[in-house]
C-alpha cells in the first residue's frame, strides 16, 4: 500500500447531526415512542475510531446526549451471564460491574437510566445478589423469562405464555435505547417484548435497530466491512447482501448473516404484534448513518486495511495463549487476500523485524504519527519495547541520540530492586518502569523534562514487536493510545506466560 500514515477521513460532527435527525425522524414514524437496540459498543468504540479516522471513541453517546431530553436507557444482561461470571474481555471486568460502569457513565453525561433487565432468568443465585445490589442502590430492576423454542415458535412467543410472562419495563421517553454489557445479553427479545406489552395497553410504539458495522450503504467487500468481518472472526459473521432489500427495492444494501437469518422470525413476530410488519428487510431496521460521514474513501481504506493486519496479528497470539482457533486465523487470512494485503503492508513489522534478525535478539519498532520509524533493540538494561519507547521521545523532542537520558546509575538499582527483592525474573527494564525513572531524571535535566513533555505525542502511534509483550508493556502502549501487534511467539520457552 502506498499510503505510509493514517490521516482523517471521516466528519465526527456531520455523523452526530445526520444520526440524531435520522433517530427523530423514526420516533415520529412509529407515532412517538421507539425502542432502539443498540448493537457493539455505545462508548468507547475504539474498532470504529480505528477503520474510520476521525470518529471518536464516544461519538454514540454524543449523539445520544443531543437527544437527551427524549431518552432513556435500559440495560439487559443475561442472568446466566451473571452466574457463570462471564467477563468483557477488552476492558478485563464481569458483566455484573460493566452493568454499573455502563450506568455511572451515562448519568455522568447526564442520560437517565431506567432501569436494569435480567433476561432469561430462571431465580439464579448470582442473579438475585446482583438484583439486591442494584435495588439498594435505587435502580429498578425487571425480570424476563425463557421462552421455549425461542425464537421458532412465533405463536407461542408472541402469546400470554411467552412475552406475556415477562414484566412489563415501565418508560416515561419517546426513545428508549436498549443495550447491554456485550452480545447475548437478550437485547431484541427485550424490545420485541415491550412491543407486545404496549400493544395490549394500545399504546403506539415501534422498534428500530442500530449497529455500526457493517455500513449498509458503503459495499459488500469494502475494506471498512472486511474489517468488522475480521473483529468478529471468534462469532463467525459474515457480511450478506441482504436478500430482502434487494427483492423489496432493487437496491443493494450490506448486513451480516444474524440479521438475516433472524429477519423471517422478526417479520413473523412483528406482524403478529402489529398486523403488519412495518419493515421489507433487515437494513429498513436500522438507523446507521455512519457511511453518510465519510468525506474521503481513501483514507478510510488505508485505515481499515491496517486495523485488518492488526487483528490478524492480535488473533495469531490470542491462539499462542490457546484463546483462539486456528480457523479465526485462517478467516483473517483470507480476508487480508481479499483486501490485498500482507502482514508486512504494517510499517513497523518489516522494521522491527530487520533489528532481530541483525541482532539475534527481541525487537520492536514504533511508527509515529508523521510517519517516522524509530526502532528499539534488546540490551543488557532495556528490553526492546522500552528502547524503542525511550527512541521515540528523543525523535519527538529532537534529542541528539548520543544523549543518554537515563544513566545506568539509576537503572541498575531498579532493576536489583525487581529482581533481588521483588522475585521478578526478567532482567529488563519494561515501559512503566522505564517512565517513572525518567520522571525523576526529569526533575535535574532539562533532556530529561523535555522528553517527558513528548509523551502526549505518541497517541495514534503503531507498535510492533518481534514476540509478545509482557501485560505490562502493552498496557503502558495502550493508554498512550498506541495501536500494538506482536509477532505470535513468546520470548522464551517456557510452558507457562502470565
Amino acid at each position: 500500500m502506498s499510503e505510509q500514515i493514517i490521516r482523517e477521513g471521516f466528519s465526527n460532527e456531520t455523523y452526530i447531526r445526520l444520526q440524531s435527525q435520522k433517530i427523530k425522524d423514526r420516533i415520529e414514524e412509529f407515532g412517538g415512542k421507539l425502542y432502539m437496540e443498540f448493537g457493539g459498543k455505545l462508548f468507547d468504540d475504539y474498532h470504529a475510531s480505528r477503520v474510520l479516522p476521525g470518529f471518536a471513541p464516544d461519538s454514540k453517546l454524543s449523539m445520544l446526549c443531543s437527544l437527551k431530553d427524549q431518552a432513556e436507557i435500559v440495560i439487559a444482561i443475561n442472568a446466566s451471564d451473571i452466574e457463570n461470571n462471564k467477563y468483557r474481555g477488552d476492558i478485563g471486568i464481569p458483566y455484573d460491574k460493566e452493568v454499573l460502569r455502563l450506568i455511572d457513565s451515562f448519568r455522568s453525561v447526564g442520560l437517565h437510566v431506567g432501569s436494569v433487565v435480567l433476561t432469561r432468568y430462571t431465580g439464579q443465585h448470582a442473579a438475585i445478589a446482583f438484583e439486591k445490589n442494584l435495588s439498594s442502590l435505587g435502580i429498578k430492576v425487571y425480570h424476563h423469562y425463557p421462552i421455549r423454542n425461542y425464537p421458532s415458535d412465533v405463536s407461542h412467543i408472541v402469546s400470554e405464555d411467552g412475552f406475556g410472562r415477562n414484566d412489563y419495563i415501565e418508560t416515561t421517553r419517546s426513545l428508549v435505547v436498549v443495550t447491554a454489557p456485550g452480545p447475548g445479553s437478550g437485547k431484541m427479545a427485550t424490545c420485541l417484548s415491550q412491543l407486545y406489552h404496549e400493544h395490549k395497553r394500545g399504546i403506539r410504539s415501534g422498534y428500530a435497530k442500530f449497529e455500526t458495522f457493517p455500513v449498509w450503504n458503503l459495499p459488500l467487500k469494502h475494506p471498512v466491512n472486511l474489517a468488522y468481518e475480521a473483529a468478529t472472526a471468534d462469532l463467525s459473521d459474515v457480511n450478506m447482501i441482504d436478500p430482502y432489500h434487494l427483492e423489496a427495492y432493487d437496491q443493494i444494501a450490506v448486513n451480516y448473516n444474524r440479521d438475516i437469518e433472524i429477519f423471517r422470525v422478526l417479520d413473523a413476530m412483528m406482524s403478529k404484534i402489529f398486523g403488519k410488519c412495518p419493515y421489507k428487510s433487515p437494513t429498513d431496521m436500522g438507523v446507521n448513518m455512519v457511511g453518510n460521514a465519510i468525506y474521503d474513501d481513501e483514507a478510510v481504506c488505508y485505515a481499515a486495511k491496517q486495523e485488518i493486519i492488526r487483528r490478524y496479528y492480535k488473533t495469531s497470539c490470542a491462539r499462542c495463549r490457546g484463546k483462539a482457533e486456528l480457523s479465526e486465523i485462517r478467516k483473517i487470512e483470507l480476508l487480508m487476500d481479499e483486501a490485498g494485503i500482507k502482514p508486512e503492508d504494517r510499517a513497523p513489522v518489516p522494521a522491527a523485524k530487520a533489528v532481530a534478525e541483525r541482532t539475534g535478539l527481541p525487537a520492536a519498532a514504533i511508527q509515529l504519527p508523521d510517519g517516522h520509524i524509530v526502532t528499539g533493540k534488546t540490551t543488557d538494561l532495556l528490553g526492546a519495547s522500552s528502547a524503542a519507547l525511550l527512541n521515540a521521545l528523543k525523535y519527538i523532542a529532537d534529542i541528539p541520540d548520543e544523549v543518554m537520558l537515563i544513566s545506568p546509575e539509576i537503572i541498575e538499582p531498579i532493576m536489583h530492586l525487581k529482581t533481588e527483592h521483588l522475585g521478578s525474573k526478567n532482567p529488563h527494564m519494561h515501559t512503566d518502569e522505564l517512565l517513572l525513572a525518567l520522571s525523576i531524571c526529569a526533575v535535574s535535566d532539562d533532556y530529561a523534562e523535555r522528553a517527558m513533555q513528548a509523551i502526549g505525542e505518541l497517541k495514534g502511534s503503531e507498535v510492533h514487536s518481534t514476540v509478545i509483550l509482557a501485560h505490562a508493556d502493552d498496557k503502558l502502549f495502550t493508554k498512550l493510545g498506541a495501536y500494538v501487534t506482536c509477532e505470535p511467539q513468546f520470548e522464551d520457552k517456557s510452558l507457562y506466560h502470565k
